[in-house]
């Protein structure tokens, strides 16, 4: 069990929404948090059948419950759009708070679900953080990806195949048409080549075997189900041409190991550093998300090349990634390029040095002393 950084407090002042990729968690907080609470699970056949078929029953069934006071927990609501307005007509009637869990916010939005009016918050569970993990092991979470089962086991690489696979049938198949799931597999594997990087539609079109304007709705497909994000440029009054292509990054880097069949990440690799700059941006995500006030993140390159991965808050902390074992001049010059045309706080480069460094106001920090940083709330005022 781990302790995640949702606590009850965030989850239990109002009606909320707490969207998370398939095993991030979600059911097991909800558990723990909530032990007496009325509880549905849509993943149950039989709770699934009855009330797909009659949805009032959920009505009648929470106005009959002894338990008034706790939050009623719909786990994967997006299962039955039809269960919203129930819930909806409930909060409206009798002040009934609702935590509403799913793994597809993008179900309710095409099937025209009733998003409650703006009367839920919207939540977010990511895979594990450092932060949540005793005894972190960078290494581990860099090979195995940060979902608790996989990081916990010995061998997760059946598991995370097994997950992908689960993904296409239950999650992504319904979305891009059953008939299309080996073409939505091979664009899978074709996306993960663009992951923390920007994207060329027609490539990966090309590459799968589909046209641009179908590769371009996986890739909406990916985000909307939380499997992927893209990070926006900051571009605010450039004197710099500034590429304005998004990044895309999918959601945990064991995911994204598996489909580019990199085998074992060690130090030294390019597999390692391209899972290093990974874990660092799942990381700032996950911190922004959980931060009261929600800090932006985006990422900014010039195109001259030059580049800084990741832009914290309003061009609070600029932070580039370098798996390296000692951060060298070299290193700082996208930092330096950036500090030149906005006032920057911090600049930032993520290392695996032994000790921090200060060099011409740049600043080379061990990966574990920036996460201390960074979740300590010294980076960004969120």
């Amino acid at each position: 069990m781990f302790k995640r950084l949702l606590e009850s407090d965030d989850l239990e002042k109002r009606t909320c929404f707490l969207w998370g990729p398939r095993q991030t968690g979600k059911s097991t907080l909800l558990r723990s948090l909530f032990p007496g609470a009325t509880y549905y699970n849509l993943l149950r056949s039989e709770e699934y059948a009855r009330l797909n078929q009659h949805p009032s029953l959920l009505r009648s069934e929470v106005l009959a419950s002894v338990n008034r006071s706790g939050p009623v927990i719909v786990d994967e609501v997006q299962k039955i759009p039809p269960l919203l307005d129930e819930i909806h007509s409930l909060i409206s009637e009798y002040d009934i708070r609702f935590i509403l869990s799913g793994s597809s916010p993008r179900k309710l939005k095409r099937a025209g679900g009733n998003l409650l009016g703006g009367r839920a918050v919207r939540y977010q569970l990511f895979p594990l953080t450092s932060r949540e993990i005793p005894s972190f092991d960078l290494g581990r979470a860099l090979n195995h990806g940060l979902l608790p089962t996989h990081y916990l086991s010995d061998d997760p690489r059946p598991l995370i195949d097994a997950y992908v696979g689960d993904y296409l049938e239950e999650e992504i198949a319904a979305e891009a048409q059953a008939r299309r799931v080996p073409t939505f597999a091979r664009f899978l594997h074709a996306a993960a080549f663009s992951n923390g990087s920007t994207v060329n539609v027609r490539n990966v079109a090309l590459e799968c075997g589909v046209s641009a304007p179908t590769a371009r709705e996986y890739f909406q497909i990916l985000e909307d189900t939380l499997l992927a994000r893209f990070i926006p440029v900051y571009r605010t009054r450039p004197k710099r041409r500034v590429a304005l292509s998004p990044i895309f990054y999918l959601f945990d880097v064991g995911l994204t190991n598996v489909l580019l069949k990199r085998g074992t990440v060690s130090p030294g690799s390019e597999s390692f550093g391209r899972a290093f700059e990974h874990f660092i941006f799942q990381e700032i995500v996950a911190h922004s998300a959980y931060t009261r006030g929600h800090p932006p993140v985006a990422t900014w390159r010039t195109s001259s090349q030059l580049e800084v991965d990741f832009i914290l808050g309003e061009h609070e902390t600029a932070v580039k990634c370098k798996a390296v074992p000692l951060g060298l001049p070299g290193h700082t010059k996208g930092l330096r390029a950036f500090r030149e045309e906005y006032p920057v706080k911090n600049s930032i480069v993520v290392t695996m040095d032994p000790r921090p460094r200060t060099e011409e106001g740049v600043r080379f920090l061990p990966w574990n002393v920036f996460l201390d940083e960074l979740w300590g709330g010294l980076l960004t005022r969120g």
